[in-house]
Formats: C-alpha cells, structure tokens, sequence
C-alpha cells in the first residue's frame, strides 16, 4: 500500500533533543473560541449511560450523571437495563441534556508520560487537541517543554482558556530559565536547583540515571516541597544507578523499562554489551537493549517475586509506556499505521524516518532478528508488568508519542491494547488510564485525587463512546474501528470518542478530530513533497 505524504521539511536535519523549546520557539496556543467547546453549564444531565466508573468495578446502567459547572453532584442508577425507566425517579432537567442511550461513560484519561512537540510538532493546538479527540483530559509533561512555557500552559489550561488537557509540570534536574546550567552538579547544586524549580511551582522531577549522591539528594529534597518524581534510568548511568536503587532513595515511578532488567541480572552486574556497542548509536541503543530478556532472573525465581514485593510494599508506581517502543517489534505495521496520512504532521512523518541525526529514527538497517528479540523482550516485560500488578502494585499509563512513528492520541490508545495483551482484563485497563494516573499525580501532593473516577464531588472529565471500549478498545481511535454491518453486507466504521469533558466543558471529539486533519492539511499544502518509504 503506497501513500504520499508530504512534509514540511524535506531535506531539513532533524535533532532529538527538540522536546524543550522555549516560549519564544513555540507558536502561541490559540485561546479557546466559541465553537471550542460548550459549558461548562450550571446543571448538565447525561441519561441513561453505561458508566465504567474508573475504580474496577463493572460496567453499571443505565445511569443518569448530573454535573454542576465543573464537578459531578450525582450518579444516579435508573432502573435496569431493557426495562422503561420510571421518570419520576430521574434527576431533575438540566440546562443542558445529553442522550447517553447506548453509550459508555468513562473517566477522563490520564497520560502519565507525554511531551508537547519540539522541533518535529511545533504546534501545541495539534498536540493538544490529538490527545483529546482520545478521550486525554490530563497530562505529565516529562517536561512537556520549557520550564516557563510548560508553567504558562498548565495555568492557560486550568482557566480553560485553550483547549488542552490538564497539565502537570515535571522537569529535568538543573534545567529552567533562570537556573545557571554552568554550574557543576553537586547535591548541594542538586537541592538549591529543587527549591529553584518549586518556587518556580513544578509539580514533580523528570529524573535520569544520576550519580547516586545527586539522585539521593534531589529525591531527598523534593519530598520537602511535595514534588513527584519519574525517572528514565538512561543506559549511560543505570550501571550505577538501577530502578531497585532509585525506589530505595524514594522515587515514585519507573517510566519505560530502563532499570527494571538491570536490577534483575543474573550473571552480570552490567548488560554485556557487544564490544563495539556506541551509545550513540541509534541503532545499537534501541537494538541492544532488548536483548536483556534472557539476562536476567526468570518469572517466578525468588529473585523476581523479591523485587516485585519489594515494590509493591514500597508503593513504587511503573509507568511502562510500551506504546513507544512497539515498532521495534514490527516497524512495517507502525511505519503503515492507518492514521498517518491523515494525522500525522508532516514534520512528524519526516521525523520518523530513518536517520542518524533523529533521537528514535533507528531504523538504519531493522532486521527480522532485531524484531524478534523485540517480540521476545515484550514477552519478558509484559510477564513482569502483570505479575507486579496482580501481586498489588500500581501500573498507569503513558505513551511518549512524538517519536517511533508513535502519532499522538494513537500511540495513547495502542498502550490500551498493550495492556490488555500483557494480561490485564480491559477493566484493569480503564483503572490504569484513570484512577491509578490520578492518584500518582495527586498523592505526592499530600492530598486525594481529584478526579479519575466517576464520583459525586470529583471534577467533570469524562470521556463518552458508542461503543463498548470493554469489547474493543480499537473503538476509541480517532479512525474508528472496522466492523461489517450484517444487515447491510457492507464494511462500517464505528466508534470513536464521541464527547471529551474536562472541567464540565463539552468538547465533540469528531471536531477535534477535524480540527487535527485540517492542521495537517495546511502543514501539506506547502510545495516541498517527499515519498514515504
């Protein structure tokens, strides 16, 4: 199946350290105008929905949801199903009515792991809006951009002056307008830069594999200041610094799997890299390091089940994003996923592709074998992840899109079906997106979730489908789910989120969707034209 597409960037080296431009290298968000969005309303009825309430229990209704300006006031059960409804029980009329008949009603999602563009998606209105025609109500910017941007975004979005989810701020140590990146990297350095970035007002560190004084002492000062923490325990500094050494000096959340197989070696104390491996080498960093699965301590050792009670007891967090590295594992149905032509930015489709200059666009020479030890890694992984999360720990969900042909929104819902592939029932799942990622974000503030389950009292976001997201996930992507129509003997689509709601504000997803598809459209109207490979 050949397609073009076209790129504004033909040609044009792309870098990968673009994920932190500043304010001025980012186009203004567009505030939110009055067809972005309806409400929030002083009394908004949702009738007779099936309502999947975020916490893991089963799917009940139909049920009428009452929301008041940004908060539910009640879930009222109305009857059961296939049976008239006696109206006199219902809540009484709102200003503003919505027909769930037939509809699920969910939490809004939690993306626990996302970045807002860079040099390849220098447009935050098509980031934003990609998530939310996906159900997306809240975000971890990991960082989402700059330190002063991301702050401004995060306020914007609060008073719903764009549209965008909710934003939550977590920063690289010894970055930010204002801090002096000459300065050598003390822990003494390490915790003036914490008191730095909490006047600043972040929410939480994006850590790296530090040098165990400096992770010790950001750790350590940040709990002071009520910030959370995530780490990517890069391959530069993972022989000193595994996940098991990091969630003993308390950091929260494990994001991707770096860390995670090292604290598992069996025979090593670092991975036996091929003599000739060179970091920076795209291709021999993301080739080798799925040939750690047969490294390590395997499912079921002692080992193993230590770590992952040593884990859950501690309340350790994994945030696996799976998603972002799932083309490793057959780059041919990533490179080909459906919704390129039409969502993806041209800059992004350009991005992807094989080059030595572009963080994740490894693709140099990706072999069967290369995919194989992918396949074989994932099974490894997903084994550990269920395990870890049938034994009581808390599994979120994140999705690092922007890279690896991972398109945003998309690359969200993929991790869905990720999960479900690793083991966990599609229940599980919903609780991973909303709950368990509303949790993990509140709890390092000392307070409990404000949103993240269907619950009087809690914000208004929701996510509202016509189809059962329980029975197909694929029913939540912006191109729909292909199902025949029996009666017809035709080929439909169906599904799609249908209303996105955050803060009680309606947003039709269809028309976020268009509003993606047309700024693509714009981005390819321009001459320079380059084929897909």
């Amino acid at each position: 199946m050949s397609r073009t597409l076209r790129t504004m960037l033909t040609g044009a080296v792309l870098v990968a350290a673009a994920v932190s431009l500043s304010a001025q290298q980012m186009p203004p968000t567009p505030a939110r105008g009055a067809g972005d969005g309806e409400g929030p309303f002083d009394r908004m009825v949702i009738r007779g929905v099936t309502v999947i309430d975020g916490t893991g229990a089963p799917p009940r209704g139909p049920m009428d949801v009452v929301v008041q300006n940004n908060r539910i006031t009640e879930v009222a059960s109305i009857g059961f199903p296939g049976v008239a409804v006696n109206e006199r029980n219902r809540p009484a009329k709102g200003t503003r009515e919505i027909d769930g008949t037939g509809m699920y009603l969910m939490p809004g999602f939690v993306d626990a792991h996302v970045h807002c563009g860079g040099g390849q998606a220098r447009d935050a209105e098509y980031v934003y809006k990609s998530w939310m025609m996906h159900g997306v109500t809240t975000v971890r910017g990991v960082p989402c951009g700059s330190m002063d941007w991301d702050l401004n975004q995060r306020e914007l979005s609060a008073k719903n002056q764009i549209v965008a989810p909710r934003i939550y701020s977590y920063h690289r140590p010894f970055s930010g307008e204002g801090w002096d990146r000459a300065r050598p990297q003390t822990p003494e350095s390490a915790r003036e830069w914490v008191r730095f970035a909490a006047k600043k007002g972040v929410d939480g560190l994006k850590l790296g594999a530090h040098d165990p004084e400096i992770m010790a002492a950001l750790l350590d000062e940040a709990k002071k200041f009520n910030l959370g923490s995530t780490a990517h325990l890069d391959q530069m500094g993972v022989s000193r610094m595994n996940a098991r050494d990091a969630q003993q000096l308390g950091l929260g959340t494990l994001t991707h799997y770096y860390g995670l197989f090292e604290s598992l070696l069996k025979d090593y104390t670092v991975q036996p890299f091929p003599v000739n491996q060179n970091y920076n080498d795209e291709q021999h960093r993301f080739g080798q390091v799925a040939r750690l699965y047969d490294k390590i301590h395997p499912r079921g050792s002692a080992p193993w089940n230590a770590l992952i009670k040593e884990w859950v007891d501690a309340k350790f967090t994994l945030d696996p994003t799976m998603t972002i590295y799932s083309a490793g594992r057959d780059v041919m149905r990533m490179r080909n996923a459906e919704w390129h032509d039409k969502y993806t930015l041209p800059s992004l489709w350009d991005f992807y592709q094989p080059n030595r200059n572009a963080h994740g666009a490894y693709w140099f020479y990706w072999t069967t074998e290369d995919e194989i030890q992918w396949k074989r890694f994932y099974q490894v992984w997903m084994s550990f992840i269920n395990d870890f999360k049938n034994a009581g720990g808390r599994v979120t969900t994140g999705s690092d899109s922007g890279f690896i042909y991972q398109t945003y929104g998309f690359g969200y819902i993929l991790e869905f079906e990720m999960l479900q592939e690793a083991g966990f029932h599609p229940i599980e799942v919903i609780r991973s997106a909303t709950m368990n990622g509303a949790a993990t974000l509140s709890e390092p503030k000392g307070k409990p979730a404000d949103f993240g389950i269907i619950r009087p009292g809690l914000l208004a976001d929701m996510v509202l489908v016509d189809q059962n997201p329980l029975e197909n996930f694929k029913v939540l992507y912006a191109t729909r789910a292909v199902k025949l129509n029996d009666q017809t003997g035709r080929v439909e689509r169906v599904g799609g989120v249908k209303y996105t709601i955050k803060d009680g504000i309606v947003y039709d997803a269809r028309k976020l969707a268009a509003d993606v598809a047309a700024i693509v459209q714009k981005a390819r109207s321009k001459p320079a034209t380059t084929a897909r490979q």
